[in-house]
């Protein structure tokens, strides 16, 4: 495990240059600087939102097509050819254990950049609309889609590599020119980006600008000013709001990726033993800092102290440890102040009536947390209602009794108890009963007993409270994209 990194650069108006002062990063498996990142403030964003709009309104970007396509194909061999450069860094910064980053902490997201390329020259950006006959004459229609401008897109500290490459892509394909900003906590895997832009592609200068920023004055630019036509941004839903309302003031569109509180229901007759193994190592999963993962656990009242049981088993078998090391499963929260954050958590659900079955305790050096199982939990309490982003699990009992030949009412209705609507599971050994389930509990996402619905083409985005929009696939695309109507008189 390397606890030294390099000092990063922003990248703004396609130079790579440093602030007045800077801010330092922690590997959160030792609780030690791995290296400094420049504090960009409000003068940096100003300087960035001015080249991303000089590159969208005076350059050919948003209307050459082949030329974009060849960036992200440059881009992607790019990142492929730094690939365990970026492996390292995010190990030894995000926290991520090394075979995460063989999925979705890297080389998924690298292959998100090959699916945008490849779809970019097939695409259609017009449709005809044909001929009709008004006052007298023949009039020709069509559509075209056409990119929506300057993109701010802002971003998490969890999968850094994903939401970085899942905005910034898809927008440059679109035509769209882009500031992106990093998280505090995970800044130099994001300037580590813009460096590979910079001296590895052709992207042009300003149509990708970097920043780094440990607070909040740089956002607060970017999702106010008038020259941004975009916000994409993914984190919290209270801060998600904030930026809603900021938007607000000059009417941008806003793209939000929000949280969630996702409930993994287990039908009566599902494999309780498979399931339990999935839902422990699911609510584990980059130590639980992932918005759509299975924080809740329904299962029917019977057989809730047999399920306990088998999760807490399969709890216990959960390697943590070092990131670096191939065998780690779960490795720490990113830092102290989320540590504290998911141990008052615990401590408030045991004081409310919950069982603490195992985990609940921290482990140094880092900022490790051990999985922790909570049983008997209230549906309606905060470690049910509020989003823990941490390694913790609630089981939750629900009444499988026959209610007009509806037996998973009651989980369904538990499932929708929640403000948010990102992902959800179900288990059965009935396919089309645990379809009728899935299709009834409010989210963007599902998995069908442990289906993956995750891939580049597979549009991901929660209802109600968890987020507008969707990231990934055509819908991603559209996101960027604006749709202007032609009429012509025809010949």
């Amino acid at each position: 495990m390397t606890d030294t990194a390099p000092d990063r650069r922003l990248l703004i108006d396609g130079r790579l240059t440093t602030a007045t002062t800077t801010f330092a990063s922690l590997n959160p498996a030792t609780g030690a600087v791995i290296g400094h990142a420049p504090d960009a403030g409000p003068a940096e964003a100003e300087a960035a939102v001015a080249a991303a709009r000089r590159a969208f309104d005076t350059t050919t970007w948003a209307t050459d097509r082949d030329f974009r396509a060849h960036c992200l194909d440059q881009l992607h061999r790019t990142l492929v050819a730094h690939k365990e450069e970026l492996r390292a860094l995010t190990i030894a910064e995000v926290g991520a254990p090394h075979q995460l980053t063989a999925g979705a902490q890297l080389e998924e997201p690298i292959g998100v950049v090959r699916w945008y390329a490849d779809l970019l020259p097939a695409y259609e950006f017009s449709r005809d609309l044909g001929v009709v006959e008004a006052r007298g004459a023949r009039h020709r229609r069509w559509v075209e889609k056409e990119a929506a401008g300057v993109v701010a897109a802002i971003i998490p500290y969890n999968y850094p590599n994903q939401i970085a490459l899942g905005k910034i892509t898809p927008a440059l394909a679109a035509g769209c020119t882009v500031v992106l900003k990093g998280s505090p906590d995970t800044p130099l895997i994001t300037l580590a980006l813009g460096e590979l832009i910079a001296e590895h592609t052709d992207i042009p200068a300003g149509v990708v600008n970097i920043l780094s920023s440990s607070g909040a004055a740089a956002g607060e630019v970017l999702t106010t000013h008038p020259n941004v036509d975009v916000v994409t941004f993914t984190g919290s839903t209270a801060t998600g709001r904030r930026i809603m309302a900021a938007a607000s003031g000059t009417v941008k569109r806003v793209f939000l990726e929000l949280g969630g509180k996702s409930a993994m229901v287990l039908l009566d007759d599902a494999d309780f033993q498979a399931a339990s193994m999935m839902a422990a190592y699911m609510s584990c999963s980059h130590a639980g800092q992932g918005c759509a993962i299975c924080t809740r656990l329904l299962v029917p009242r019977e057989r809730h102290d047999e399920v306990v049981e088998m999760v807490a088993q399969a709890m216990s078998h959960i390697p943590v440890g070092d990131p670096a090391d191939p065998a780690t499963y779960m490795g720490p929260l990113i830092s102290e102040r989320q540590r504290d954050k998911v141990d008052a958590m615990v401590r408030r659900a045991v004081a409310d009536g919950a069982k603490l079955v195992c985990g609940g305790e921290r482990t140094n050096p880092g900022f490790f947390y051990r999985p922790t199982l909570l049983a008997g939990v209230d549906p309606d309490s905060e470690i049910a209602q509020e989003e823990v982003f941490g390694p913790v699990l609630s089981v939750i009992a629900y009444d499988a009794e026959d209610n007009n030949n509806d037996d998973a009412a009651d989980a369904v209705r538990i499932a929708n108890n929640s403000v948010y609507g990102l992902s959800g599971a179900v288990f059965s050994a009935s396919e089309e009963r645990a379809v009728n389930v899935a299709r009834r509990i409010r989210s963007g996402t599902f998995s069908i007993n442990g289906g993956n619905y995750f891939a580049p083409d597979s549009p991901f985005g929660g209802y109600k409270q968890s987020g507008v929009g969707r990231e990934y696939g055509l819908e991603g695309l559209a996101e960027f994209l604006e749709t202007k109507t032609f009429g012509a008189v025809a010949k």
